[in-house]
């Protein structure tokens, strides 16, 4: 290991903070597996009840790693883009929440792994692109089916066509991220939203974030039909029992942890 990844557990938050700021944290095919690893491994740590992901320096991740991209062949390019797309999925599809902490550039690959999680608080420093097609390529991590989903058609295919990086504010207006802080207040203020997260019933969220998920793909009817199906299922918690007697007594309810 070369110290590419840090991971600490603060009260229950995994942080992971990307470590390669001499490269502005971009993504190289080793990095992707050992991010990989340690999704797989915060996901089943039973202290950990929701992870947050940044990057140290001036980036969250700029990108893929030109230096190793340029000499792939076609085959080679297509293996890189299946292990970011297995990264990908994990983080979005994993029972627990995933915050994306962005300090500083989020570009391709980086934008990438920012929309694959659940929620995005970004620096007033930080930068989003999709700057592929001036390298003269194409998004490859899910750019160009998260961005569309997160911002609209018209706006995705203007930011991957024009490959324009976009501040802060204009990620937030146009509903790229969901909130906008200092840059002394993001690790703070992205663990206070985890820790707000984590006082609530961990089944329901589990629950509510696969539905939102596998609703986006449906039609209208056969999503509420998702959703009805869904809400039974806590039903048999212990966590539903506890939320609504709590609420009957007026008291903060004790969850369990999943």
């Amino acid at each position: 290991m070369d110290n590419n990844i840090i991971t600490e557990i603060d009260e229950g938050v995994g942080i992971i903070t990307i470590n390669r700021p001499e490269s502005l944290n971009s993504l190289n095919r080793s990095m992707i597996e050992e991010l990989t690893e340690e999704f797989i491994r915060l996901s089943d740590h039973p202290d950990v009840g929701v992870i947050l992901l940044t990057g140290k320096g001036k980036a969250f991740v700029s990108g893929a790693d030109i230096s190793e991209m340029v000499d792939l062949n076609p085959i080679e390019g297509r293996e890189m883009m299946l292990k970011g797309h297995r990264l990908m999925n994990i983080i979005e599809n994993m029972d627990k929440p995933v915050i994306a902490a962005v300090n500083g550039f989020a570009l391709g690959g980086g934008c990438e792994l920012a929309m694959a999680c659940d929620i995005r608080i970004a620096s007033e420093k930080a930068r989003f692109g999709q700057p592929e097609v001036k390298l003269g390529i194409t998004p490859g991590f899910g750019g160009t089916q998260r961005l569309p989903r997160l911002v609209g058609k018209g706006m995705a295919k203007y930011l991957i066509m024009t490959g324009e990086l976009i501040t802060a504010d204009e990620a937030f207006r146009i509903g790229l991220v969901e909130r906008v802080v200092p840059p002394e207040e993001l690790i703070g203020n992205s663990i206070k939203v985890a820790r707000s997260i984590m006082a609530k019933a961990p089944i329901a969220v589990a629950v509510a974030k696969s539905t939102i998920n596998n609703g986006l793909s449906l039609d209208m009817n056969s999503a509420c039909m998702l959703e009805i199906e869904s809400f039974t299922a806590p039903f048999s918690s212990d966590d539903k029992k506890e939320g609504m007697q709590a609420f009957l007594e007026k008291r903060p309810p004790v969850f369990q942890k999943k």
